[in-house]
């Protein structure tokens, strides 16, 4: 049996020229590459990949296209169920998703979805227009809150199906996470705003600089402002904090803001935008998710001598993307795996110098099989850091559950809804992404969006057919 062809690497900018720059590290496929990897697809009769995907991208359909050289095509046929497949294509967790089920996996390097995805939406970009869509009305009126991932995607699944939809977004520009929170090295800009433009040739309305709970109310768009359903993918934007000594010194940042002036007030470019941030020569970040690792490797291109991660569980329990952590490693980040942070340790002029760490050791597998951390008496050691960025995870900004009567929460400030439509207890009001599970990733938004939409149409029509005038 002939060796089957191995999978086509992806060309990257070399680690020692990347860290002085915010330029795109995956360089991507070329034509000659991106026809070479389709063609290691086997076109299984009964296709796995599909089953991996949470917003079913017809994977095997679109691979088919590339093959043909018919990459526009491929582009479209992709956005039959992805309105972000140039997104997906660079954050997508692929290799726990759809690679995880190609066969080709079994006995070798599975089909590299994610870098086709990439390849056939930046040809299309690249090659073709972006055309405004005439979709027949049907005389719904759906706002959506947020314009992340899965308030996009609810927007275009919506809009797709005939429904006038307005999205309300509370920063001046629309994105959510992709915009403040993914660094340009991973996902850049202009990428992201190419998609959030496609959502707007669809008849999409954006309002930016507008904050529901603020500018108006939940109940107020279901009353006064005459929509039919109202969609919540605010997202989780409220930083988490370990409420140890020293936390309040000055050079200690939340990875929230240490990112939003970073990629959104874009502080890499200071002074030509005017956003300072201040990064000193020893930078630890605590936590070991993609946050955490977006913040080293940004600290390493703001100028850091070194940057660490600090992180009380191994190797094995990081819970970042393998790539990403490949990446920080080869970008000079330093692990300092098993060692949970105590206390902050500044000087006379309330400046961060050092953090104190105890080392840890895992307990046996509970019943999860999940391992927790647990210190090791008499272990304590410091490291000299100046800049901290704390990556331990988001919750819900509390002001659309604040302003609600009867949206029912959970103890983290996440939206409780069904999971099956994803609808709350208010009638005509669905919610989905971070805002619900809590920090996440950027496909299983996307994925909450099209569940959501899926529901909301179904409720808007029921609705007018309740309501249409007998004869």
């Amino acid at each position: 049996m002939a060796a089957r062809k191995p999978q086509v690497e992806m060309p990257r900018q070399d680690p020692k020229n990347r860290i002085k720059n915010f330029d795109e590290v995956a360089i991507g496929y070329d034509e000659q590459m991106a026809l070479e990897e389709a063609s290691r697809c086997l076109n299984c009769p009964n296709p796995q990949c599909k089953k991996g995907c949470p917003v079913e991208v017809p994977i095997p359909e679109f691979i088919k296209l590339v093959k043909e050289k018919k990459f526009g095509e491929a582009a479209q046929k992709i956005k039959e169920k992805n309105a972000l497949p140039a997104v997906c294509g660079r954050v997508c967790p692929q290799e726990n998703q759809c690679q995880k089920f190609c066969v080709l996996g079994i006995r070798g390097n599975p089909i590299a979805i994610g870098r086709l995805e990439r390849y056939a939406s930046d040809w299309e970009r690249n090659n073709s227009k972006i055309e405004e869509q005439t979709i027949p009305y049907t005389g719904g009126k759906v706002a959506v809150v947020g314009s992340g991932p899965g308030g996009l995607t609810v927007a275009a699944d919506l809009a797709k199906r005939g429904h006038k939809v307005t999205i309300f977004e509370s920063l001046h520009i629309a994105g959510g996470v992709l915009m403040y929170g993914i660094p340009q090295f991973r996902l850049p800009k202009e990428i992201v705003q190419a998609e959030v433009q496609y959502v707007q040739t669809l008849g999409v309305e954006l309002r930016v600089d507008s904050t529901i709970g603020l500018l108006t109310t939940i109940d107020e768009l279901l009353g006064l402002e005459g929509y039919d359903a109202v969609f919540i993918g605010s997202g989780a934007g409220l930083p988490n904090f370990m409420l140890i000594p020293g936390e309040n010194l000055k050079g200690v940042y939340s990875a929230n803001e240490f990112l939003i002036r970073t990629n959104l007030m874009k502080a890499y470019k200071f002074p030509e935008y005017d956003t300072p941030i201040r990064v000193g020569k020893n930078v630890g970040v605590i936590g070991a998710g993609n946050v955490a690792m977006d913040a080293a490797r940004c600290a390493l291109r703001l100028g850091a001598d070194r940057s660490y991660i600090i992180y009380r569980r191994g190797r094995d329990e990081m819970p970042a993307r393998h790539e990403e952590i490949e990446n920080a490693e080869e970008e000079g980040v330093e692990l300092h795996l098993l060692n949970n942070p105590s206390r902050f340790i500044g000087n006379a002029r309330g400046f961060l110098e050092r953090v104190e760490c105890v080392q840890q050791k895992l307990s046996e597998p509970d019943r999860s099989g999940r391992r927790s951390p647990m210190p090791i008496p008499g272990s304590e050691y410091t490291i000299d850091i100046d800049t901290a960025v704390i990556a331990i995870g988001q919750s819900p900004n509390p002001i659309i559950q604040q302003t609600t009567p009867g949206l029912k929460t959970t103890r983290h400030g996440t939206i409780v809804v069904n999971e099956e439509t994803m609808a709350t207890d208010i009638p005509g009001v669905y919610a989905g992404g971070d805002v619900v599970s809590g920090a996440a990733t950027v496909i299983s938004a996307m994925g909450a969006g099209k569940l959501a939409a899926k529901s909301i149409h179904e409720y808007i029509m029921a609705k007018k057919t309740r309501n249409k005038p007998s004869a």
